[in-house]
């Protein structure tokens, strides 16, 4: 059984090779290796007190993004519009990601001395 996908691009179409079970193990390991070093920083008190965690964990879901998005859904081998409305989500979650960061980080609410009786 031949893997492959077929692109219409232009006139004829174009077939493009799927990678083998080989390159699917080999990016499972990869995110299975990106997700122990998420959980790993997370107990890392210096990242906390540095303002470093946030900022990490988003750079390292975005490289699970794109890999899972790149590969398991065969992103890269099908049509480039399919890429620009995933990136455009990406561009759009992220964006509102960071303005709520910079958000709260700006114009915080105490939410623990207003919920208090006589505060």
């Amino acid at each position: 059984m031949a893997h492959g996908a077929i692109a219409d691009e232009g006139p004829h179409p174009v077939e493009h090779a799927h990678p083998g079970e080989a390159t699917y193990i080999k990016v499972a390991v990869t995110l299975a290796i990106i997700t122990v070093i998420e959980v790993v920083i997370w107990y890392i008190d210096w990242m906390h007190d540095n303002h470093v965690l946030v900022p990490a964990l988003i750079v390292l879901s975005t490289v699970k993004f794109v890999t899972v998005v790149g590969f398991f859904m065969h992103l890269r081998f099908d049509a480039r519009l399919f890429t620009y409305i995933f990136a455009s989500g990406l561009a759009v979650s992220l964006s509102i990601v960071l303005a709520l960061m910079a958000l709260f980080h700006w114009h915080g609410i105490d939410y623990v001395t207003s919920m208090l009786p006589g505060a």
